[in-house]
């Protein structure tokens, strides 16, 4: 009879620890919450890398099989004309600053200059 009270303090300290350890532990629930969470944000991640990846795929694809990407972009991105064409360039006009009678604000622009 007097086993019953250490073997019960025995279990009792146990099952603490064993709590202790599930919810605070190595591998405890909020390290696992932690870490489902990086999980979710990895998978987000790899998606949008994975649609990029794709869609430089699909362009080496394109520039491999058709000449008219292969034209775009010496067009576009080198500037590129084919035989007999005429390249314009178009040049926007520069707005004109407006020119003020005032002396006193012709001093002020004076002292702004640098």
């Amino acid at each position: 009879m007097r086993k019953a009270p250490w073997l019960l303090l025995v279990l009792v300290l146990l099952l603490g620890w064993l709590q202790y350890k599930f919810w605070f532990g190595v591998g405890s629930t909020g390290q696992v919450v932690a870490l489902e969470q990086q999980v979710a944000a990895q998978k987000r991640e790899n998606a949008g890398l994975q649609e990029r990846n794709d869609a430089l795929a699909a362009e080496v694809e394109d520039l491999k099989s058709g000449e008219s990407a292969v034209e775009e972009r010496a067009r576009s991105e080198l500037g590129m004309i084919k035989p007999g064409e005429t390249f314009y360039r178009v040049v926007e006009p520069v707005p004109a600053t407006p020119v003020s009678d005032d002396p006193a604000s012709a001093d002020a622009d004076e002292e702004a200059a640098p």
